[in-house]
């Protein structure tokens, strides 16, 4: 074990320093990042005068950081993307270069974002790398129209990279929820399949829809219930109305099960992909359910396995506002299989 406590330490896939205040075991230690503490492999972590000696020096420019403001709609360019079902999709075009055998490699990805519906929208856009905001503007699109958003190089679009919007109808519509929020997010696998199946079929784009119906209004309870539907419903939840909504709302759970034959009886049709969106989905609603049945704790259990499902919970765990703190220890029931988190 190179770790000691009291060592300050870099958490490899958020960036962020920290300190070591346990050590569990030979391999994994307890990390504190901003008053979270988590366990980590030491695999996971290294000094932080690694990364200060052996990162590129970036000479400072004139360009100033893009920041959010309001930017104009583009009009409809000649450049059309077919095939395309109702909703609203994020579209990437690859430009190509030439590598040193003239071989034709992505160069970047022209970045769209395009509205297959009859509604106008008013949206806030961030691209997120690593945690940290790499792009942010607020604009509309029109009906039927397309949007351009930003040219992201490829070695950008790796685990890290994430694209949240936050949706709104212009103008407002009665029944119609104030603003939507959406996060997308590409891992690197998935990237070089589309781009291989683009290849084979000689296409120039691919698409990952980003919803395809704009949700209803939740209904409000009165004052002092402090019970907030309207998480739940994007998260997923039928939201009835308010004399039958406790009826039919699922109970909130203590634990929670990730192990994705719990999730779905057709898992072995299922790739690697496709059962982690799922894992993370299922992840969301039942955290939100925990959340506004005001619960102290919540159980959710992983596995072990490679550890991505855990990562993934972890890191969106860091960025949560109602997390007081999140533990990975060992547990009778299920070893390191399991987090254990605390609600404010």
């Amino acid at each position: 074990m190179k770790f000691q406590v009291g060592d300050k330490v870099l958490v490899r896939h958020s960036n962020e320093e920290g300190e070591v205040v346990d050590i569990i075991n030979d391999q994994m230690v307890m990390v504190e990042v901003k008053g979270v503490r988590f366990p980590a492999y030491s695999d996971q972590i290294e000094f932080p005068y690694f990364k200060r000696f052996t990162e590129k020096k970036v000479v400072p420019t004139t360009k100033p950081k893009p920041s959010i403001e309001r930017i104009k709609p583009e009009p409809a360019g000649p450049r059309q993307i077919s095939g395309l079902g109702n909703g609203i999709w994020l579209s990437f075009l690859p430009v190509f270069d030439k590598d040193v055998f003239e071989d034709d490699v992505v160069d970047y990805f022209k970045v769209y974002l395009v509205n297959q519906t009859p509604d106008h929208y008013d949206f806030d856009y961030w691209l997120r790398l690593g945690g940290a905001t790499d792009m942010e503007l607020s604009s509309t699109i029109l009906p039927n129209g397309e949007f351009y958003l930003q040219n992201v190089p490829l070695e950008k679009l790796n685990d890290k990279a994430r694209f949240d919007f936050d949706f709104s109808l212009s103008p407002a519509k009665a029944g119609k929820a104030e603003h939507f929020e959406v996060s997308h997010k590409i891992r690197a696998k998935q990237l070089f399949q589309k781009l291989e199946a683009l290849r084979k079929r000689q296409e120039a784009t691919f698409s990952d829809l980003l919803f395809d119906r704009y949700p209803d209004a939740p209904f409000k309870e009165s004052k002092g219930t402090g019970l907030d539907l309207s998480k739940l419903q994007n998260a997923g939840f039928k939201i009835y109305d308010a004399k039958q909504a406790r009826q039919h709302l699922e109970p909130a759970r203590t634990v929670i099960d990730l192990h994705i034959e719990k999730l779905t009886d057709n898992w072995s049709r299922m790739n690697a992909g496709e059962m982690l969106d799922l894992q993370l989905r299922t992840f969301e609603k039942y955290y939100e359910l925990a959340l506004a049945h005001h619960q102290a704790t919540l159980t959710v259990i992983h596995g072990v396995g490679t550890g991505r499902l855990r990562e993934e919970i972890h890191e969106l765990l860091s960025y949560k506002k109602d997390v007081k703190s999140f533990i990975n220890q060992y547990l009778p029931a299920y070893g390191y299989g399991a987090t254990e988190i605390y609600f404010k």
